[in-house]
């Protein structure tokens, strides 16, 4: 008797912790390729309070999926953010698991 194939794992297994928080998860997908955006606009596309963005940065920076820099503008200082290579590749891979778990739940479209 021939054993069954293996079956291969659930996309959800793909899904990547890092972006569980909504506003994690918003703040990357904010982070296009390549753009930076400043703390202040970050809180404003994302109507994220400043410490619920900032636990939310601390927490990519982290993760080395994002990267922030401050400068000094004029008298204040200013927080910029941008995604890093990989939190660009592991972003998109959660939303490849994303998709396929749509998928599997017969709609095609996310």
């Amino acid at each position: 008797m021939s054993e069954p194939a293996p079956r291969k794992p659930h996309p959800r297994t793909r899904l990547d912790d890092n972006f569980a928080s909504p506003i994690r998860f918003s703040l990357m997908a904010s982070l296009g390729e390549g753009l930076e955006l400043d703390f202040a606009t970050l809180a404003e596309i994302l109507q994220a309070n400043d410490s619920a963005l900032s636990k939310a940065i601390a927490h990519l920076q982290k993760a080395g999926y994002i990267s922030a820099r401050r400068l000094q503008v004029g008298s204040r200082p200013r927080t910029w953010v941008r995604s890093t290579t990989i939190g660009v590749s592991a972003f998109d891979g959660h939303l490849r698991a994303l998709r396929e778990i749509v998928e599997l739940g017969g709609r095609a479209e996310l």
